[in-house]
Order: C-alpha cells, then sequence, then structure tokens
C-alpha cells in the first residue's frame, strides 16, 4: 500500500508550470464570464501582457478575495500563474482548483523555498507570475506596505514586471462584512518596470514606486465618483472589527454597527452611513471623516501610546487553530480549533499561553520573526506562521484590528524592517523607530 503523504510534501513535489491552455481557458471562461458577470467589472487594458513575447510579473493591489478574478480578466488570453497563500491549499474549496491551475504556495509574510524555487521554474519556462506584494487584502479601503523583499526578488529575475490596479474591488467585499455588495469597480493594466527599469533601478526606488502606485483610499475616491452601493442595508454591519474606538470618549470596544448606524454604547456618539460609503453624524457627535480616517487616528494612538509605557500590553482569551497535514479544512473553515488560553502582545513580542491537543502549550515570537498579522478572511480572527506552521487566534472579543496595529507598530518602534509609508511620516515625528536595532549597532 502507497505511503500517505502529508499535503505539505505533495505541494513540494508538484511540477508547477504554466497551466494548460484548456485548463486556464475553461477556468476563465467560469469565474470570469459567468461568475464575474454579476460584478460588471469594467477593463482597461493600456499594456497587454499578451504583447511580452517572455517571461514577466503581474502585481496587483490587493483589495479583496475576488481580486484574482479581475486579474484574470485583464491578463487573457495570457496564462498566469498565480501565488496565493499556502494554507488555502489545505481547504477544500480551494485545493482542487489551485492543482488544475498550478497555483504556487507561499508562507505570508515568511521566507518560503518552495514559492522562490516554482517561481523560478515557471519564470524560467516563459511564464507570467502573477501575485499581490502586499501579502493579504485590504483591511480597511487603503493599501500595506508592500512585503520587504518584493523589488529584491524583481532584480534576481531581470524580467519586465506589469500592474494590475484594481478600483472598488473593497467596497464590494469589505473585511468587516463579506456579504458581496455592487456598485462599480475597474481593472486597469499597464507596464509598471520593463526589463532596463528593473536592470537600472535601486531596490528602495523600486519599492518607493510601487507602494506610491498602489496607494488607496477607497472612501475618498468613491466619494469622488459618487458611486451608489447595493449594501441590502447592512453597510454599518461589523464595522466596529476596525472602527473600534470612540472618538468621542475616547472609549474601545463601544462602538456597535448594525444596519446604516455605527454608535457608542458608551456615550452615543455615532453617524449613519450612507449606499455612497459617507458618514452623517448624530447631533453634536465626533465622526472621522471615513472609516480609512478613523483607522488612521487609532494607529496614531497606538504609536504614541506604546511609546509612552514600556509596561504596555493588550491581551484577550481566545481560541486557536492549526492546519492537518493528512486533512483538508472545509465548511469554510480555515483551520481546526486545538486549544484555547490567552493571546497578548507586548513589548517583548506576540504571546501565547493555553492548551493545545488538551495539553500544556505556550510560545513567544519577537518582532524580528512577526511584523504583520493575516486577516485570512474577515476581521474576525487573524492568522501567522510560527516555526512554519500555521496559527489561526480566534480572540473571544472583537479585539483582531487592534492586534493587528499593535504588532505592526511594536515591530516599527523596535525593528522597522516593515516600514510605514513615506508619506505617513507626519505619524511619527520627533518619535523612536528601530530602537533594539540602534542599541545593536551600538
Amino acid at each position: 500500500m502507497a505511503e500517505k503523504l502529508p499535503i505539505s510534501k505533495k505541494l513540494a513535489r508538484r511540477k508547477y508550470a504554466p497551466a494548460p491552455r484548456v485548463i486556464a481557458g475553461l477556468y476563465k471562461f467560469i469565474m470570469v464570464d459567468i461568475v464575474g458577470r454579476k460584478y460588471k467589472p469594467k477593463f482597461h487594458i493600456i499594456d497587454s501582457v499578451k504583447d511580452c513575447d517572455g517571461p514577466c510579473f503581474v502585481i496587483f493591489n490587493h483589495l479583496s478575495r475576488i481580486d484574482h478574478m479581475y486579474v484574470l480578466g485583464a491578463t487573457y488570453p495570457r496564462i498566469t500563474t498565480m501565488i496565493a497563500s499556502n494554507s488555502e491549499f489545505y481547504r477544500k474549496k480551494f485545493s482542487f482548483v489551485f492543482k488544475l491551475n498550478r497555483v504556487i504556495p507561499k508562507k505570508n509574510f515568511s521566507p518560503d523555498r518552495l514559492t522562490i524555487a516554482a517561481t523560478s521554474r515557471v519564470i524560467k519556462k516563459g511564464g507570467c507570475i502573477t501575485f499581490s506584494p502586499e501579502g493579504l487584502a485590504s483591511e480597511y479601503g487603503g493599501n500595506k506596505p508592500i512585503v520587504p523583499g518584493t523589488s529584491k526578488m524583481f532584480k534576481h529575475f531581470k524580467v519586465p514586471v506589469y500592474l494590475c490596479y484594481l478600483e472598488g474591488q473593497y467596497l464590494q467585499s469589505t473585511k468587516v462584512c463579506i456579504k458581496e455588495r455592487f456598485g462599480e469597480t475597474h481593472a486597469t493594466l499597464s507596464l509598471l518596470f520593463s526589463k532596463e527599469d528593473v536592470e537600472r533601478l535601486s531596490v528602495e526606488e523600486m519599492d518607493d514606486i510601487i507602494n506610491e502606485k498602489f496607494r488607496r483610499n477607497e472612501y475618498e475616491w468613491n466619494k469622488e465618483k459618487q458611486i451608489k452601493w447595493k449594501t441590502h442595508g447592512e453597510i454599518c454591519h461589523r464595522l466596529e472589527d476596525i472602527c473600534y474606538k470612540c472618538p468621542k470618549c475616547k472609549m474601545e470596544f463601544t462602538m456597535k454597527g448594525v444596519g446604516d448606524k455605527i454608535t457608542c454604547s458608551n456615550c452615543g456618539n455615532g453617524a449613519t452611513m450612507d449606499d455612497y460609503y459617507q458618514f452623517h453624524p448624530y447631533e453634536n457627535a465626533v465622526i472621522p471623516a471615513s472609516p480609512f480616517a478613523w483607522v488612521e487616528q487609532e494607529r496614531m494612538d497606538i504609536i504614541k501610546e506604546i511609546r509612552e509605557n514600556p509596561d504596555y500590553f493588550f491581551e484577550d482569551e481566545c481560541q486557536i487553530g492549526n492546519l492537518d497535514e493528512y486533512k483538508l479544512v472545509g465548511k469554510n473553515k480555515t483551520s481546526f480549533i486545538v486549544g484555547e488560553g490567552k493571546v497578548r502582545v507586548d513589548h517583548q513580542g506576540l504571546h501565547y499561553k493555553g492548551t493545545r491537543h488538551g495539553e500544556e502549550f505556550a510560545f513567544s515570537i519577537d518582532y524580528k520573526s512577526l511584523y504583520c498579522l493575516i486577516t485570512e478572511v474577515d476581521a474576525s480572527f487573524f492568522n501567522f506562521y510560527y516555526k512554519g506552521e500555521y496559527f489561526d487566534i480566534f480572540p473571544k472579543h472583537q479585539t483582531v484590528w487592534k492586534f493587528c496595529m499593535l504588532v505592526e507598530e511594536m515591530h516599527r518602534y523596535h525593528i522597522n524592517w516593515y516600514k510605514n509609508f513615506k508619506w505617513n511620516d507626519y505619524m511619527y515625528e520627533g518619535m523612536e523607530l528601530g530602537i533594539d536595532l540602534k542599541e545593536e549597532n551600538n
């Protein structure tokens, strides 16, 4: 009887290459021409990938879970090989489709030799690789800094890089309410770096160009476009997942979004939101211009708080989930619940103490090893890799977004490899960054 291989070994043994044209064509027909029709996507092709007669990359700003449909529609008939989150290969709903399309796995925000080896194989075969350098979809309608090392990889392969710029997809499917909404979405394809550009520009210059090209505020864009969205009467549903702090009384986790209203249970501060994603504050209310602006203020508060208090910590009760090497996850889950305990963030790192598989279990990750948490599906739980192993954390309360910002800003305070955008330098004016590395270098 043949030995049953673990899923990770099956992924490692696959021969990654551009998908057969019949498979790619069928997938495009299903995803773009049938499923995608309901989104009424608008494609704008400035530079076509089909005109590139050799290998290339197509990168995209990651706004939602369905971005791959837009990238596929913008790049076809060129066959593209997608890089996707490694954990998604353990889910029944994606496993078979990913195998057919020869999708390449990548452990988010972690070194992954398999990804580089598979990418190299596809490039050598003259293929086209597509992925998002941000590493995960937008949590609040803006872009994230690209993953450190992205442009270094482009310099290594020395092939053209195309940009598929997306607009409206976050508002169509947010991280707080995954129920799809319908309005207007766009995908614009253009050449970002020629082969000569890749050879000429420095890594830092390329990083800066990508971050600037990805710069996005979905709420400001919609305010300008005046697009009305079909929101099913739930435009504020779970908005408190990201807008967790009351701008008026400064209490945390007192906001509640129901229907078209978000209200603070402590002081009554709040607003309604219309189908154009615009806030209308209650009388005498204090409300930011948009959820994007709300989150930016929460980030600035965290930046200040962690510097003022060397003993700062934040924790919540939680359940933890892991993947099974011999069993796929079903029912729209991302892992199997294996324990419960407490998750904590402090100046030393992220910590868990509790149980796993009925036994005591604990770990700590410092900020050299962890700089960004993953919100795989929505803002109700987060994920990361610890020593190469995937972990889901399901907090008891709606604390996910605070954990996410705390990890990013603790990393910037202590290490600062994963830098914020240059246009956000004002947030750190007069404040130190990368203090642990500075001490090591002295």
